[in-house]
């Protein structure tokens, strides 16, 4: 007996050295397999954006809830997937690994590499899905973007924080101004992000070359989802670009991202709706296409001095067809931004380069987002531009006009003259205001509109050799003084005489 009971003490010693955890898994099971996406059953407790593991090892993202069934786009190759496979949800968000090595890299929007370059060692990670920041947490929006381009930052200035969409046909030039942008932050302490979403890779990889020759890679991170990629990872990718973004903001420093094209990303989350079977609505669109692109827009903000004090500007682009802004993607977008830069097909034709519609693009920020040296040169200038268009139009019909009609419509072609510019060749805001200076004062009225160009160059050739200090000065200050538009006046004096 007292054999037994020592026997009885040693296991209860044994039961009570062994402290057992007792680990709850939602596990579900594959009902069926779609393109790149996987229905699940028995799962009851996972909620969206919640990531799921299959017994294959591959990985999925919860993005529909339905009272049986989960919808779950696959990370990886659905192909590996049968029916009947056991799934278990992983209690994590989908995220993105975040850190200050991500510059210079080109990545997927699960942050895997695709540079042929190590893998990144995140500090932190970073949730994909995030609710954007409320009205307590920002501040006004008056600081600009330089975007080097004058037509932009002198009639329609984009300011830090602000979500400016980029909208036009298909080869008018919409790239090339959020590219622009990104080569002309060098010397603005901003991070940039290019999220290409359905691009060719002969395009990324021609951008990504770009990038590299101007050394432009060392403040940008470029974020690829390309056509070859399935919808899935176009569908994340503007996500994942902003999640990196709110990693720099956070810190308080500046970032500007670029997403092109919002509609290769409406396209991709339309092609996984229709595979879940959602209901489709307007143009086989499913009824949260808005929610999709505000949910996202909106977490672009300037953070007020005690949140950080950094900021996300965003630059969306949208395509369209034969110029439709009233079609139901752009209206979407046009709807949540803070303004659009209209590029249209018959002025890039005409070689008016950037083909910005003056009438149709807007900055709803104005002239908050401009420094003082600007708003003194081009105060006037959208709606002179503006009337010009207007009156060309007109007096294609009249033979004979007045001396007062004649002379407003050689100063508008010569300001439309001025505002074109070649591509990938930012200016610094030195230049921008001697030229827009020149023009709006009259210096050029009498110049040929075929010389301008010519005067342009002279006038940048100038300021670069002469006029170091000059260039140096408004750069810093931001402003124009008395002083330096009689410096000015000199300068384009002498260019002017040189072509008349």
């Amino acid at each position: 007996m007292k054999l037994i009971d020592q026997y009885i003490k040693e296991i209860e010693k044994d039961i009570t050295r062994s402290r057992l955890k007792i680990k709850t898994e939602e596990v579900g099971a594959v009902a069926e397999v779609r393109d790149g996406v996987a229905v699940l059953v028995g799962l009851d407790n996972v909620s969206y954006g919640e990531l799921i593991e299959f017994e294959s090892g591959v990985q999925g993202y919860v993005i529909d809830m339905t009272e049986d069934t989960v919808g779950v786009i696959v990370l990886g190759d659905y192909l590996q997937l049968k029916a009947g496979e056991q799934a278990k949800a992983l209690g994590e968000t989908l995220s993105m690994p975040v850190s200050e090595k991500i510059l210079g890299r080109v990545v997927d929007p699960l942050g895997n590499p695709q540079d042929n370059a190590p893998r990144i060692k995140a500090d932190k990670h970073y949730p994909l899905e995030k609710v954007a920041p409320g009205v307590v947490f920002r501040r006004k929006v008056n600081t600009p973007v330089q975007t080097g381009i004058k037509a932009i930052d002198a009639l329609i200035p984009i300011g830090r924080g602000q979500r400016e969409l980029i909208i036009g046909d298909r080869g008018t030039g919409k790239t090339t101004i959020a590219v622009d942008t990104i080569l002309n932050q060098a010397q603005e302490n901003m991070i940039c992000i290019y999220c290409g979403i359905g691009q060719k890779n002969s395009k990324m990889a021609a951008l990504i070359e770009l990038f590299r020759k101007q050394k432009t890679l060392d403040y940008t991170i470029v974020v690829n989802a390309s056509a070859s990629e399935p919808a899935s990872l176009q569908y994340l990718a503007p996500y994942a670009a902003t999640a990196i973004g709110e990693y720099f903001m956070d810190k308080g420093k500046d970032v500007l991202i670029v997403y092109d094209d919002l509609t290769k990303h409406a396209w991709a989350y339309r092609q996984i709706s229709l595979i879940l079977r959602r209901p489709a609505g307007r143009e086989a669109y499913p009824g949260d296409i808005f929610y999709l692109h505000s949910r996202l827009l909106e977490r672009s903000c300037r953070l007020a001095e005690k949140y950080g004090g950094g900021s996300m500007t965003a630059l969306p682009v949208i395509e369209t067809l034969e110029g439709d802004l009233s079609s139901y993607i752009p209206t979407n977008v046009i709807s949540i931004t803070d303004g659009q830069i209209f590029l249209e097909t018959d002025l890039f034709n005409a070689g008016v380069r950037p083909a910005i519609n003056v009438g149709l693009s807007v900055s709803r920020v104005g002239s908050d987002a401009q420094t003082k040296a600007m708003k003194k040169v081009a105060g006037k200038l959208k709606l002179d531009l503006a009337q010009y268009r207007e009156m060309a139009a007109f007096s294609q019909f009249e033979s004979e006009l007045d001396e007062e009609t004649r002379k407003f419509l050689n100063r508008g072609a010569r300001l439309t003259q001025v505002l074109i510019q070649k591509k990938n060749h930012p200016y610094s805001l030195a230049y921008e205001v001697a030229a827009l200076y020149a023009a709006t004062k009259g210096y050029l009225d009498n110049i040929p509109v075929t010389s301008i160009p010519e005067f342009d160059n002279r006038l940048v050739a100038y300021l670069e050799n002469k006029g170091k200090n000059w260039v140096k000065n408004i750069n810093k200050n931001k402003t124009l003084t008395e002083e330096d538009e009689k410096a000015l006046d000199k300068i384009i004096k002498e260019n002017v005489e040189l072509l008349t």
